[in-house]
């Protein structure tokens, strides 16, 4: 068991953390979490992406917690778009602990599937520190378009709430 999660390990670093610029491998997405998380299989691992440069509306975790406006659309929008397809996935590094989520751009064909959800109306962009040398600028200016069309999340005005100050009303700690 010790050595599959070390070869695991070793060959998402070799694809993900020490590649090119370029698309770093071909993946088949197996489940979606919600609107910024997926699973996904290829090159004998499973690995947890972290949609880079994305935050969507938060789906509850639990039957007595309330889910953020459009997070169920947000996820049905990533399930009609690329569950059980193949994938590309570039990677940016991995996410903080407790997840150690790959954060990564997805591609189906030439669509940034990222900047996709943020077009849509669906997901903002990621308000923190974006991954070095994920390019930021495509991610914003498809929120203005969005924004100013006033698509998905958008359109609640300002009874829109950003999913980071929704997690910090909703999630008990």
């Amino acid at each position: 068991m010790k050595k599959m999660i070390a070869k695991s390990i070793i060959l998402i670093m070799g694809l993900f953390l020490y590649s090119s610029p370029s698309i770093a491998g071909q993946f088949k997405v197996i489940t979606i979490y919600d609107g910024d998380t997926i699973m996904a299989e290829g090159h004998d691992v499973i690995i947890y992406v972290l949609l880079a440069g994305v935050d969507a509306p938060e789906i509850a975790a639990k039957n007595h917690e309330r889910t953020q406006p459009f997070g169920q659309e947000s996820k049905q929008y990533l399930e009609n778009t690329i569950l059980n397809k193949s994938v590309e996935i570039k990677g940016y590094g991995i996410g903080q602990y407790p997840y150690n989520h790959l954060i990564g751009e997805i591609f189906l064909g030439d669509t940034n599937i990222n900047i996709e959800m943020i077009k849509q109306g669906l997901a903002e962009v990621w308000r923190e520190e974006p991954p070095a040398k994920l390019l930021i600028a495509p991610y914003i200016e498809a929120q203005e378009e969005a924004r100013r069309a006033g698509r998905g999340i958008w359109s609640l005005g300002d009874n829109y709430m950003s999913p980071r100050d929704w997690r910090k009303i909703h999630t008990k700690r």
